[in-house]
């Protein structure tokens, strides 16, 4: 069995073993990450061997953590990253060079048409009509979207939402609210197969969908890191935040906000962030919470967004595409028959 982890911000781990009995035989494990001393890799390799193919991240590198000498440096990876590598060998998972992507970047459309289309194409993506996608939104006025599970009344002040001319949009997926205005943001969604994540936790799939764009604003001069569970991060502050929604057919949702201009003044009276949530990011207001692309770079919008599209291809492939008419169709149905109903917008009051 081979299996492989690259590392959010770190290496690749790799894995090559047999299953027999039951048990891990002839465990051998390579990769471009750094390891002191040396014989600290058959250290790892002699933990793994025997062990239960059906163990545990956790149980893989409490394994290896007990073997290793005291005085081991491990650069670019983990006793846990390694047992990813071995749940994700066993259970099949793909990587992002099997598929073929696609690419979508249509004209603007209503914020609730493109949460709409959102779990259209999950689905799409789930029942095998369309392969994996990136979409960059494009959206034509401003919105308050909050997670599936928020409570409207705590997290949006209503009056002030209408005043800017935003509504408020229940996405599918968890998370917190964002005020959202066109061209102040950069959003995009991945709809994958579950495969791709196969073998990792929900914290550990967060950080492999967005590596890839940790890598674009670097690029950009950005020193951009993230920031568990769902926190994409800079020293100069928070730059935006993921959120997931996994569907009975296994494919998954991920999508990603970054603030680009953001008029600090109009989130703070649209949003009620409470005193509790400011503290939990140890900022003092909330003007200080979400860092802008756009005062980190000097640059456009658009040509962030073509940085970010670059990179995606050059680590994954991927060429554009079309959301195709079938797909509008059923969205706008689901904007009708579900995200403008109340029963969905006040589902938590």
């Amino acid at each position: 069995m081979h299996g492989e982890y690259k590392v959010p911000g770190g290496k690749l781990v790799v894995v090559d073993f047999e299953v027999a009995d039951g048990r891990i035989e002839s465990f051998r494990l390579s990769g471009d990450f750094f390891l002191e001393p040396d014989d600290a890799l058959e250290c790892i390799n002699a933990a793994v061997e025997g062990l239960n193919p059906n163990g545990t991240i956790e149980e893989f590198g409490s394994a290896i953590h007990e073997a290793l000498p005291s005085e081991v440096h491990l650069l670019g990876f983990t006793p846990e990253s390694v047992g990813v590598a071995i749940r994700r060998a066993i259970t099949g998972a793909a990587h992002w060079r099997d598929y073929d992507w696609q690419i979508l970047h249509e004209p603007p459309v209503s914020p609730v048409l493109n949460a709409a289309l959102d779990e259209v194409l999950t689905a799409a993506v789930g029942e095998g009509l369309r392969g994996p996608t990136l979409r960059i939104w494009e959206w034509n006025a401003p919105a308050v979207f909050i997670g599936s599970f928020q409570s409207v009344r705590n997290e949006v002040d209503e009056e002030q939402a209408a005043a800017h001319g935003a509504q408020i949009v229940r996405r599918i997926s968890g998370g917190g609210a964002m005020f959202m205005e066109p061209a102040a943001c950069i959003t995009y969604a991945l709809y994958v197969p579950g495969e791709l994540v196969r073998g990792m936790s929900f914290a550990d799939s967060y950080a492999y969908l967005d590596e890839w764009v940790l890598e674009a604003l670097k690029a950009l001069g950005i020193d951009a890191v993230y920031k568990p569970l769902n926190d994409i991060t800079s020293p100069i502050g928070k730059i935006g935040g993921a959120a997931q929604k996994r569907l009975g057919s296994g494919a998954v949702l991920h999508h990603v906000t970054m603030a680009y201009d953001m008029d600090a003044e109009a989130m703070t009276q649209v949003l009620r962030i409470g005193r509790e949530k400011l503290s939990d990011k140890g900022t003092a207001s909330a003007q200080k919470r979400v860092d802008p692309l756009r005062s980190q770079t000097g640059l456009s919008r658009e040509a962030i967004i073509e940085k970010m599209v670059e990179v995606f291809q050059q680590r994954h492939g991927g060429v554009a595409g079309e959301v195709t008419e079938g797909e509008w169709d059923a969205a706008e149905r689901l904007v009708e028959q579900k995200f403008l109903t109340e029963e969905w917008i006040r589902r938590v009051p």
